[in-house]
């Protein structure tokens, strides 16, 4: 693995590379770094050299302003300079959840640096027309439970919110630990207060979607309850885009709970045209 750190406006950014084979370039979801689905990595680094990074405010990637605002522009941006730091052609991308909006946003703004977008979940309340205004009161209502109570208070409202089962059943054996530390409860901490401001006030970009370059490829879990938001507006992407909805492993997590079954799932898709 061979690590990087890259300046961009406002932040310094932590990234990893690992593996062999065209770029993949993982957007995670949540609080996740880096290294948050290492056994993702681990499965898929015979055939793709994986890139994953530490979003602005996250772990090892710094803000020079702590107390600014941080927005999906950022996100964006961020993005943006990190692929053209290090790939030397359009690459493939993975986003999950909160990182499936940042490769909207992505695919929309900078087509040419994406050749292929697989967005799983993107919790984007924009893709919803008609009920975009209560899934941002929803995110609203989650950060007021968070600032009452905490972690404690927020983090099952959360997973009710993404149709998550904090049991996690069928999850694969052997899975690298990722217990809740310092660092995980400060990313919370992070997610909660900027990042889910940054969901609310972002417009969205739809109309450049329906026209982008990228290849997007909706994706959900297979256990993801229908009535949760992130399921829905992944299947509003496809009408949107144009394609199928793909179903992976487990459910809004399945990343980290069924990574080597994901692995396979994304050689198979990314494959087919």
């Amino acid at each position: 693995m061979t690590t990087g750190l890259l300046t961009v406006d406002g932040a310094t950014l932590y990234f990893e590379q690992r593996g062999t084979g065209p770029l993949l370039f993982i957007s995670q979801s949540g609080e996740g770094d880096a290294g948050r689905t290492t056994d993702l990595v681990d499965a898929l680094a015979d055939d793709f050299t994986v890139l994953t990074y530490d979003r602005r405010g996250l772990s090892r990637s710094t803000l020079d302003a702590p107390g600014r605002p941080v927005t999906m522009a950022d996100h964006t941006d961020d993005a943006h300079r990190l692929l053209a730091h290090v790939a030397d052609g359009p690459a493939l991308m993975l986003g999950c959840s909160f990182g499936a909006v940042i490769g909207l946003h992505l695919a929309a703004e900078h087509a040419d640096q994406l050749d292929t977008l697989i967005a799983h979940e993107p919790v984007a309340p924009w893709l919803l027309d008609a009920d975009s205004d209560a899934h941002r009161h929803e995110l609203a209502e989650l950060q007021d439970l968070f600032a009452a109570g905490g972690l404690p208070a927020a983090l099952p409202a959360i997973a009710a919110s993404l149709g998550i089962d904090p049991a996690q059943p069928g999850a694969e054996p052997d899975l690298t630990p990722q217990p809740m530390d310092d660092r995980r409860r400060a990313n919370f901490a992070h997610f909660i207060t900027a990042e889910f401001t940054a969901l609310r006030t972002d417009p969205g970009c739809r109309d450049r979607l329906a026209a982008t370059t990228t290849r997007i490829l909706p994706a959900t879990g297979r256990t993801t309850p229908t009535t949760v938001f992130d399921y829905q507006a992944a299947h509003s992407l496809g009408a949107l885009v144009g394609r199928e909805v793909t179903a992976f492993p487990g459910g809004h997590n399945g990343n980290t709970t069924h990574p080597r079954a994901w692995a396979a799932r994304l050689r198979t898709t990314l494959a087919a045209r």
